[in-house]
């Protein structure tokens, strides 16, 4: 499967949409934008550009990506009046990779541009760059700063690791890593999610200046064993809920076994080794928090679905068909509701800000 071209958050502004099931990267984004909008204004204020060079970096679709370009806008002009002096014009780029639907963004701009137009705001130049973050994106030391939250535990491929010399998944009872996963799995996630982490840190460093910053936000994990972090386990309830339609004769059962995610959550140790190795950055922060499960009118399970479907769907669905969703995501809530009644699931988020050497 081509990542590259089968997956995207799920687009438009439907019921399972991304733009209506993403308030859980809201909370997040919320939660760490003291540190994001110091780093911006310490950028301003130390090199005093005319022309701030932003990229959001994973800005996938809907709403969220123009609140932060408010809240950016909105530091930056408050750090010049500080200093008496005319704010910059803003170049912010919106990346993702170019099946994301990057027009429910766009159609959200002329009311930004309204909402700016009531201040005495700067120049606002804002353009969509599609393609991966896994590589190059930009020219060289075009960028101040860089963003991306919620979007870096998402790996290139799934690990080639985890396939046997046939072909196989060795992981075939499992997603994701899982009790059930060989030692030889988690070496081979673990091991992708470096190599990734390192193309992206080197190919960052060619594009930032000298003492520009880059504020990242992931999905992370505390405990060595996988097995016993929220992550997993919501990705343990996916492989159940699969298995029941395999145990009902909706999935096939091979097809089952060759499904496998790509994606990682780090340890704290485990990010600050990749940064040390590749050496273009100084880290001035690296933190991890758990986020408090949400309050939610209804059905938790419900809501936990619906924010893992409008992520999910692409890749199930080019995978076992559309046609599965529906009873999945109703099994998988109703597991989740079963779950959460005697455990408290709280994600745990990674924080990591840098600044180029």
């Amino acid at each position: 499967m081509d990542i590259h071209k089968a997956f995207r958050m799920k687009g438009g502004v439907g019921d399972n949409s991304y733009s209506k099931n993403s308030s859980l990267q809201k909370r997040v984004a919320d939660k760490v934008k003291h540190i994001t909008m110091e780093a911006i204004q310490q950028v301003f204020l130390a090199k005093k550009p005319k022309s701030l060079g932003i990229a959001d970096l994973g800005c996938a679709s809907g709403p969220n990506a123009l609140s932060i370009i408010k809240q950016v806008v909105d530091a930056v002009d408050n750090a010049s009046r500080a200093i008496q002096q005319p704010p910059p014009e803003f170049r912010i780029y919106l990346n993702d990779l170019p099946t994301n639907d990057f027009n429910t963004i766009f159609l959200g701009l002329p009311d930004l541009y309204k909402e700016l137009s009531r201040g005495t705001k700067p120049p606002l130049y804002i353009a969509a760059c599609p393609g991966t973050f896994y590589g190059r994106l930009f020219p060289d030391h075009s960028l101040h700063f860089v963003y991306s939250t919620n979007s870096l535990h998402w790996l290139s491929a799934v690990p080639r690791g985890i396939y046997d010399e046939e072909g196989r998944s060795m992981n075939g009872k499992s997603v994701y890593i899982s009790e059930r996963s060989p030692p030889a799995v988690r070496r081979a996630y673990l091991q992708q999610f470096q190599e990734d982490l390192s193309l992206f840190l080197k190919s960052r460093s060619r594009e930032l200046i000298r003492g520009g910053r880059m504020l990242l936000v992931l999905l992370g994990r505390t405990a060595s064993d996988h097995a016993h972090c929220a992550n997993s386990f919501l990705w343990e309830l996916l492989y159940q809920s699969l298995a029941h339609l395999v145990a009902q004769g909706e999935v096939e059962e091979e097809k089952l076994e060759r499904y496998d995610v790509h994606f990682y959550a780090p340890l704290k140790e485990e990010l600050e080794d990749e940064v040390r190795k590749e050496g273009s950055f100084r880290t001035e922060m690296v933190e991890m928090f758990e986020m408090e499960r949400a309050d939610v009118s209804g059905s938790y399970g419900t809501a936990v679905a619906k924010a893992v479907r409008c992520i999910q769907e692409s890749m199930l669905a080019h995978h076992f068909g559309e046609g599965i969703l529906d009873k999945l995501f109703h099994h998988y809530a109703a597991l989740i509701d079963q779950e959460s009644v005697k455990r408290d699931v709280r994600s745990t988020t990674a924080l990591l800000l840098l600044t180029k050497l």
